[in-house]
């Protein structure tokens, strides 16, 4: 596969080659009617908070870890795990941050996790480096995407097909082994009778060697190849009706030695990136496919229709520690339980270790083949209209979608001994026989909104509908072929999400938004518990003049129900897929940006570019409960929530000169507790404050030729992200990367 994708690269950059502009900047034409950002201006504009960070943004630090990039964004939330983004845990405005399973995540416009209605949970996320333009959208313009909308949406943009024939290849290595071969090649020519065909191939590579150690030496890196193919055709500009239709097609390949087992304490305080024996088979294997069929016509100057169909196909098997023998011989003890008192489970931790020269009973060890199999599909379309009313201006947009998606578990237990440092099996379970279930989704959603400008105000109302049917199919855990369902529980859920925006133009430079919207995520196949309701409102200013770019929006989430679902991820500790109320719940906080180039300030020849994103968050539970879901355990009124830091600040400062520039960035992030509570957080539940230092620079030899370096954590800092899965987990060290960017 990699020779496949470095072969694409190279043979395409040289067939296409032709002098270009340095990058292909991202070009949503064709998608406009279906996103509320094309590009950070229009995210100036629009009534609710949203933030578009464009090719030039992303490009500066060349980040591929989408936990990087939205360091930049105000009210993100990121729970890291793995040091490398492979699996986001991406939170808005206090939507839990579990697998990013209540955002709303998009590609292009389509919903991409791999059961975006069924299981939303992002074991697969789409790779930024291949990523020219990221939008996230919070507050009454969420609800276009949906069917969640209680934080925000994020939705990214491939790289699009370039206007002139154009290519680049990117070639970077670093620590750890650290490998990115990313480049694509496109362009449009003359078809005849009045069309232009286009055509893009893009292909990427990356590989780590990872940077924990296992004890016995094994491998904890990661590899991936991403492909991408664009074929479109569209009229000539002049054509009577303007039309274009654009197939796209994406695979994916990864393979990471990744795992849930993580450190006591004391040996996180002795050597944050160690890895134990415990988790040497373990290994994350992952392949996704995407098609999408975007057709877009001008019925006239006023009238657009855009229509997408599109399929994913994802399959995962996560083969990973999962518990370990109790003492008695009759039952399993936790990883995560073991790690948090390893005092108490002496026995199970020495397991864990598999020291030298240590030798357990047969089936110490149970290890999961959590083996999973997705599918997603649907159409959906949008009718945008402009037309006036007397005084009033309109952009009207009726849309529609069909969708349907399913999760398919069909997994196993094996069993392990510990034999002086090597894991040795000692019996194959049989597929099916620990899980063996389907669940299923089937949803329409529609959506209208109408964005009303006269004079200084504009007003955008808008109302989305979800009615959605519900499956879920168990089996018997016998293992082989499936016979009859043992039981089949359908449920249904119909909600109409209603929101609006307001601006206000006080004076050329000084507008006033504010929004209401009404969030909602549905449960899953086979929950019994009410879907996730809140009220959402925000208000705030933006400023503009001189140079001087600032925004400042406070915000209320405010919920009637909140959900937490069971994952292993989470710690387990629950039957996984269960779902959990948490009744009343309010997030509540400020959100603030600020941008402006001291060079023409100072009258410098060249542009020194600062800003600043800020994000204040107060959480409360309003309602004492007790939960088995590990996050929340017993919480009294007043508690707060988890993995949600109170303050988080990203400063930016660079310096540009016509033909070399240089960036720092200093994030700073407040301690957060792992387990819902309030006053002093003990250490055993304490995520650790940092502030971490990258710092990156190019300089461009030619026009088509430029070199490129970026450090991040300059200053090494080591500090702990979580407590879940299991045990401590580091955060990357100091990782370099440096290599040569090519335009053609």
């Amino acid at each position: 596969m990699t020779q496949r994708v470095t072969a694409s690269i190279l043979a395409l950059t040289a067939a296409l080659a032709a002098p270009a502009a340095w990058a292909a900047d991202s070009d949503p034409t064709v998608l406009e009617a279906v996103i509320v950002t094309a590009s950070a201006e229009d995210a100036r504009t629009v009534g609710g908070s949203a933030t578009f960070l464009d090719n030039a943004a992303l490009e500066v630090f060349g980040h591929a870890d989408v936990n990087q990039v939205l360091r930049q964004v105000p009210g993100v939330f990121l729970q890291e795990e793995d040091g490398f983004g492979l699996r986001p845990n991406i939170g808005i405005r206090g939507s839990g941050t579990d697998r990013s399973g209540r955002v709303a995540v998009m590609e292009d416009g389509v919903l991409i996790a791999p059961a975006p209605y069924a299981a939303p949970a992002a074991y697969y996320f789409p790779r930024l480096t291949r990523m020219t333009g990221v939008e996230v959208t919070k507050g009454p313009g969420a609800i276009k995407y949906g069917p969640l909308t209680t934080g925000g949406a994020i939705n990214l943009f491939s790289t699009p097909i370039p206007e002139a024939r154009a290519s680049e290849l990117e070639l970077l290595g670093g620590t750890d082994g650290a490998l990115r071969a990313h480049g694509w090649a496109g362009g449009w020519a003359p078809l005849g009778q009045g069309l232009e065909i286009g055509g893009l191939i893009e292909g990427l590579r990356e590989e780590n060697d990872g940077f924990k150690t296992l004890d016995n030496g094994g491998p904890t890196g990661f590899g991936i190849d991403d492909l991408v193919f664009k074929l479109a055709v569209r009229t000539r500009p002049g054509a009577a009706l303007p039309q274009s239709l654009e197939l796209k097609h994406q695979t994916y390949d990864e393979t990471s030695h990744e795992t849930y087992l993580g450190l006591t304490l004391a040996d996180f305080g002795d050597d944050p990136f160690r890895r134990y024996n415990g988790s040497q088979v373990d290994r994350m294997d992952v392949a996704h496919d995407t098609w999408q069929l975007t057709h877009r016509i001008a019925l006239s100057s006023a009238l657009d229709l855009t229509t997408i169909a599109y399929r994913t196909d994802t399959t995962r098997a996560w083969y990973k520690l999962n518990d370990v023998r109790n003492s008695a011989g009759n039952g399993w003890v936790g990883i995560g339980t073991v790690l948090a008192d390893p005092a108490a489970y002496a026995d199970q931790m020495a397991v864990l270790v598999g020291a030298d020269g240590f030798t357990s009973a047969d089936g110490a060890l149970r290890v999961r083949n959590n083996n999973r199999a997705y599918e997603s599909e649907g159409v959906q379309t949008v009718l945008t209209a402009r037309f006036d009313t007397g005084a009033l201006s309109h952009q009207l947009e009726v849309s529609a979608r069909y969708h349907r998606d399913s999760e398919d578990r069909f997994q196993r237990d094996d069993l392990y001994r510990m034999d002086d440092g090597t894991m040795v099996l000692t019996t194959r379970g049989v597929d099916g026989a620990q899980d063996n279930r389907v669940g299923e989704a089937e949803a329409w959603a529609f959506f209208v909104r109408d964005v009303i400008r006269t004079g200084a105000l504009t007003l955008t109302p808008g109302v989305r509908y979800e009615t959605i049917d519900l499956t879920r199919t168990n089996y018997a855990l016998t293992g082989g072929p499936r016979g009859a369902p043992l039981s089949v529980i359908e449920s249904s859920v119909d909600v109409w999400i209603p929101g609006v925006g307001v601006t206000y133009d006080l004076t050329p430079s000084l507008r006033l938004v504010a929004g209401a919207h009404r969030g909602f995520s549905n449960p899953g196949p086979g929950s019994s518990v009410d879907p996730e309701t809140s009220w959402n409102y925000e208000a705030g200013v933006r400023h503009r003049s001189g140079g001087l770019d600032l925004e400042v929006i406070a915000y209320v989430n405010d919920y009637d129900n909140l959900l937490g679902a069971c994952t292993a991820s989470t710690g387990g500790g629950c039957v996984i897929g269960d779902q959990f109320s948490g009744g009343a719940f309010v997030a509540r906080g400020v959100e603030a940006t600020a941008a402006y180039d001291l060079g023409p300030a100072v009258g410098a020849s060249f542009g020194l570019p600062v800003s600043l994103v800020y994000t204040f968050t107060d959480t409360e539970f309003r309602t004492s409960f007790s939960s088995s879901y590990e996050p929340w355990g017993n919480v009294q009124a007043g508690d707060e929530a988890p993995y949600l830091p109170q303050h988080q600040l990203t400063l930016n400062a660079g310096v540009r000169f016509d033909r070399w520039r240089a960036d720092v960035r200093l994030n700073r992030v407040s301690e957060a507790r792992a387990v819902a509570g309030s006053g002093a957080i003990a250490a055993e539940d304490r995520i650790d404050a940092r502030t971490l230092m990258d710092v990156a620079g190019s300089f461009e030899m030619t026009d088509n030729v430029a070199l490129f370096a970026s450090v991040q954590n300059l200053t090494d800092e080591v500090y702990n992200v979580a407590f879940s899965p299991a045990g401590a987990r580091p955060g990357a060290p100091r990782m370099a990367m440096g290599g040569l960017r090519l335009s053609f």
